[in-house]
């Protein structure tokens, strides 16, 4: 399967998101990167720069997904008590990239593979969606850490 390699960079300065253009360290291992800002592209370097690759995958929404995106899972299931009911909960995951492939690190479960779960949710070979399973972005790491703080409704 080939797939586009492309980046973007959160800036710790300018506290913004930015799609990157080009990447470059100097001769004492700094990083450089040139960023779109919609006017003529600005420099971040070293710290500043966060760099999160594409996965090459979209997420239910059509929206790219990267390292550092937090999934939101939304799950439900049946309690078999009386009477029966069903109930309902979100769980957040990092987008990480491990070993060579993209995953979703959910808090107390571990690392599972980002292809995976998303072809079992049909969401790569347009089956139909299931709404008691879905996984969407819901944001960031760097935009949206207070996500990972616990379940959210």
């Amino acid at each position: 399967m080939k797939r586009e390699i492309k980046f973007r960079a959160y800036s710790s300065h300018n506290h913004k998101m930015y799609p990157v253009s080009n990447i470059e360290w100097d001769i004492d291992g700094r990083i450089w990167v040139t960023a779109d800002d919609g006017k003529n592209g600005i420099e971040l370097i070293d710290e500043e720069a966060h760099l999160m690759q594409y996965a090459g995958l979209n997420d239910k929404n059509g929206r790219e997904i990267y390292e550092g995106d937090l999934f939101e899972h939304r799950f439900g299931y049946i309690v078999f008590d009386d009477p029966p009911h069903d109930e309902m909960g979100t769980e957040c995951g990092v987008v990480v990239l491990e070993d060579g492939q993209f995953g979703v690190k959910i808090p107390g479960l571990g690392v599972y593979n980002l292809y995976d779960l998303l072809l079992r949710e049909g969401h790569l070979d347009n089956m139909p969606k299931d709404d008691l399973f879905v996984m969407k972005i819901s944001g960031n790491i760097y935009e949206n850490p207070e996500l990972l703080e616990g379940k959210h409704e």
